[in-house]
């Protein structure tokens, strides 16, 4: 490596040390800062744009995930809520990103196999089950956690395949209608299914649901860290579902680059095409469904088991077109565009909107009265409630859609297309 090359790499090592460092600082100094955490957030973006090897990369991303986050949200608990939803909606746009993305497959019901895998371990994990088991014993124990979470792999990939069997042979618009009225036919379903056999409890919900066992607590107090259930559970969610989003990941690029994934990327280029070339048309549409079910159920068993509630209004339509909105702003077909879709959306929601509306009701309440020229004075304890922002969620998406498909329609980070070289010969 050139001297010049080698002093560069330096340089940015430096660059990203000092900026990772200066927003911790930031945050721990101003815990309740939004923007702090927002700079902080911004990090791992820099980390991936960086002009650094790979290895190095995951070094500072997994210094950035796997140590610093958890001691910000020690610091400030909302922070580690922000993660773990972040985490939980990385994983289905991931799942959904399989269908539309890879294969070209327009899903509006994606999250029936959200609902699904959280149903599964609401109703066992809880005392729910003895409404239509009399005689057993509910709920199961903690550790059953664990068995559910590969049970609704199972569970989804089966769902996935039962409703691509009579629909995969539909296109474009009708796959989409069916897909959503197989969602709408889910919710309807967890709805109205508490009679006259009581199996969802209705528009009740569920709980309380079991959560995982913490294992490693009695660890802990060996060590001398004696932590409370309320500190230690957050750290504990959060870490799960950071593996498994790591997992997903793994399982989604080793499918992008293998002769399935492939056949998948032919599918969407061109049907007819794929088909005369010999590649099972509906069998690779089934898989990609059941790919992306499966990993549904699994992030829906964690989000039921850190909610400890559900009922069907966390499954609605909206939920879906959310997720889609989340693929579509990244670029569909990529993994990376995916994952900073699906962050951007979640803390644009969360933090972003909700922070302003929260400033808002703070200027609202701190009877201040501005001196306006040529206006008079203004009372900020009269601004209309309707001016919030987090009211104008669905409204900010929309415009954000309609500005990436004017302006950067293949999305904020879209597939990199690989060429096949020729040799010469003619």
């Amino acid at each position: 490596m050139k001297k010049g090359e080698r002093m560069k790499r330096w340089f940015v090592h430096i660059g990203l040390i000092g900026y990772i460092g200066l927003t911790c600082a930031l945050v721990f100094y101003f815990p309740q800062s939004v923007l702090a955490f927002l700079l902080f957030e911004a990090s791992l973006l820099l980390i991936y744009y960086a002009a650094l090897p790979r290895t190095t990369k995951l070094f500072f991303a997994a210094v950035a995930l796997v140590l610093l986050m958890p001691l910000l949200g020690i610091v400030n608990g909302y922070y580690l809520e922000v993660a773990i939803q972040v985490g939980i909606f990385v994983a289905l746009a991931l799942g959904l990103n399989i269908v539309v993305g890879f294969v070209g497959l327009l899903n509006l019901g994606f999250v029936a196999f959200y609902a699904i895998g959280a149903y599964l371990w609401a109703i066992f994990g809880s005392a729910h089950a003895n409404e239509f088991l009399p005689g057993a014993h509910f709920p199961l124990a903690p550790s059953w956690f664990f068995v559910f979470l590969f049970l609704s792999v199972l569970v989804g990939a089966l769902t996935g395949v039962l409703l691509g069997l009579p629909v995969l042979r539909l296109r474009g618009d009708y796959l989409a209608i069916v897909t959503l009225g197989f969602a709408e036919v889910v919710r309807a379903l967890v709805n109205n299914l508490d009679k006259p056999i009581n199996l969802t409890n209705g528009p009740k919900g569920i709980s309380p649901i079991r959560r995982p066992p913490l294992f490693f607590q009695p660890i802990l107090e060996l060590l001398g860290l004696k932590l409370d259930a309320a500190v230690l559970y957050p750290l504990y969610f959060y870490f799960l579902v950071l593996l498994m989003v790591l997992l997903v990941i793994l399982v989604a690029r080793r499918l992008e680059g293998s002769p399935v994934g492939r056949a998948w990327k032919a599918i969407r280029e061109d049907e007819i095409a794929a088909a005369v070339m010999g590649i099972p048309v509906v069998r690779m549409k089934l898989l990609a469904f059941a790919v992306g079910a499966s990993f549904a159920a699994a992030i829906g068993v964690l989000f039921a088991a850190k909610q400890v509630f559900i009922n069907p209004e966390s499954f609605t339509f909206m939920e879906s077109i959310g997720v889609l909105a989340m693929v579509i702003l990244g670029g569909m077909g990529s993994i990376p565009g995916a994952i900073l879709g699906a962050t951007a959306v979640t803390i644009l929601n969360l933090q972003l909107l909700k922070g302003l509306s929260l400033w808002l009701n703070t200027l609202r309440q701190s009877g201040i009265i501005l001196a306006l020229p040529l206006l008079g004075s203004f009372d900020l304890s009269q601004i209309p409630a309707q001016f919030e922002p987090a009211k104008y969620e669905r409204m900010v998406f929309g415009l954000i859609l309609i500005l990436m498909m004017i302006f950067r329609p293949q999305g904020i980070l879209p597939p990199r297309r690989s060429e096949v070289k020729s040799d010469g010969a003619a």
